[in-house]
């Protein structure tokens, strides 16, 4: 074998080896991590779909504030606000829809429905937009103090809601008999899955299918903090008011990417309750908040860039580990544990995204490895038994994963989708790894300049599409 061919066949043996031993104890750590959470969830008793109310409960009085805020949304918020009147219809709810005074679009859409309807308050921020929707949101919160003021009137609680939500008849009323004993309330999203986005829109249904489906009802039965959604969100008026009182009056994170996932953190870390709810209405059907999301891979990696910037990063600088402040609020010793561990499971992505970016690079380069030895006579080097092991145990627990995702899209979307659920996983690896490598270089960005980058979802003839905005912090 001449020198450049055994040179050439060391480092290809060598890379792959390497690769494919650093990404198989990966796996194998990220595989036991979830299918110890898998067993607790089935070791966790299941009856019924949503948690027991109090003996002394009773729903929540009172008026509903639903935040809607918008930007360059004139094509699907008219829309939207006209199901949200109609849903609820009897309910005694006002609708809060914030803008900007330069996005004169959105403004001239929603305005003939402000004038039409009393339950409509269009709020009209001072500052060009967009900023955050974090600031958007704070706007909101002080229009609602000013007609708390004006009108003698304390609303009980605040709902989140997109511009594109699609939402339930008894989302409301849910809200009200579990608000009565808990602080924060947070129902299934369930992404629209069409035939034009079935594989990269379809992943999100899948991930969304299994989250909601265990990790969020999970997180609620063990009584630890549970993020926000931001849509399909409900919190009583007083539990904000004690988020405002560390943000001068500012229960919203301004500089956050994120700042629905920390608002459900530091709720359950104040040691207030909070709970997830999966129950169905008088009628049989599910109530859930529907919305669309991406569907290309450009959008869906920006979308989830901001995601993983703003939890897995960000949220770490803004949050800790809970450890003395949920401490603080109550918590046992174990229950702070579990809280940590779930904080590390939000927050593993771009530990996991390298992972897989190293079991995918080590397949290929262990094919050209074959490749040469069927081309060029290289010889192959052997597994030991240690790796044999690895891939066996990794194996089942890929399989093991595989098949509880199926399980959840099936439950949610039908034998049809959870088929396509397997391959969808790869769609979903792929953009995992894409996303994480911008969300790494976003947030160094963020550190550099003192900016917070805003990467809004804009919809447009239904599509979903991430654009970008900063703002200084």
């Amino acid at each position: 074998m001449e020198p450049a061919s055994a040179w050439l066949q060391w480092l290809v043996a060598g890379a792959g080896h390497e690769l494919m031993l650093f990404a198989s104890v990966g796996i194998l750590l990220i595989g036991i991590d979830d299918l110890l959470f898998d067993l607790l969830w089935l070791a966790m008793p299941r009856k019924g779909t949503a948690p027991p109310l109090g003996a002394e409960s009773r729903p929540l009085d009172g008026r509903i504030a639903v935040f809607i805020p918008a930007w360059d949304e004139a094509e699907v918020l008219p829309a939207t606000l006209r199901r949200m009147l109609a849903a609820w219809a009897g309910e005694d709810v006002r609708l809060y829809v914030g803008c900007y005074p330069n996005d004169v679009a959105t403004l001239f859409s929603v305005s003939p429905l402000v004038a039409r309807d009393a339950r409509l308050r269009l709020v009209v921020g001072d500052a060009e937009g967009p900023t955050t929707k974090g600031d958007n949101l704070n706007r909101l919160w002080a229009a609602l103090g000013e007609d708390e003021r004006m009108e003698g009137r304390r609303f009980a609680a605040v709902v989140l809601h997109d511009a594109e939500d699609h939402v339930h008849a008894d989302e409301l009323a849910l809200y009200r008999r579990h608000l009565g004993d808990h602080a924060m309330v947070q129902i299934p999203v369930v992404p629209m899955v069409t035939g034009g986005s079935r594989w990269i829109g379809g992943h999100y249904g899948d991930e969304f299918a299994e989250a909601h489906g265990k990790e969020l009802a999970l997180r609620s039965r063990l009584g630890v903090p549970i993020p926000s959604a931001g849509v399909g969100c409900a919190l009583t008026r007083s539990a904000l008011a004690l988020l405002a009182i560390e943000r001068d009056r500012q229960p919203f994170r301004a500089d956050s990417l994120t700042e629905d996932y920390e608002v459900g953190i530091l709720i359950g870390a104040y040691g207030l309750r909070a709970c997830f709810v999966d129950s169905l209405s008088a009628a049989g059907d599910r109530i859930v908040s529907r919305g669309g999301f991406p569907g290309t891979v450009e959008h869906a990696v920006r979308q989830k860039s901001r995601w993983i910037a703003g939890i897995a990063l960000a949220g770490w600088d803004h949050l800790g580990w809970l450890g003395a402040r949920f401490a603080g609020g109550g918590a046992s010793p174990g229950q702070v544990w579990l809280a940590r561990w779930m904080l590390w499971r939000d927050r593993r992505s771009p530990l996991a995204a390298l992972i897989l970016l190293a079991a995918y690079l080590g397949l290929i380069v262990t094919g050209l490895a074959l490749a040469g030895g069927t081309l060029l006579g290289w010889e192959s080097r052997p597994l030991g038994p240690e790796m044999r092991l690895l891939f066996a145990l990794n194996a089942a627990l890929v399989l093991w994963r595989l098949a509880m995702r199926v399980h959840f899209t099936a439950r949610w979307y039908g034998t049809r989708q959870a088929l396509l659920a397997m391959p969808r996983a790869f769609v979903a690896n792929v953009i995992a790894i894409l996303a994480a490598r911008r969300a790494v270089v976003l947030y160094w960005r963020m550190l550099r300049s003192g900016q917070v980058l805003w990467e809004k979802t804009e919809h447009r003839d239904g599509e979903v599409v991430p654009g970008r905005r900063a703002i200084r912090s």
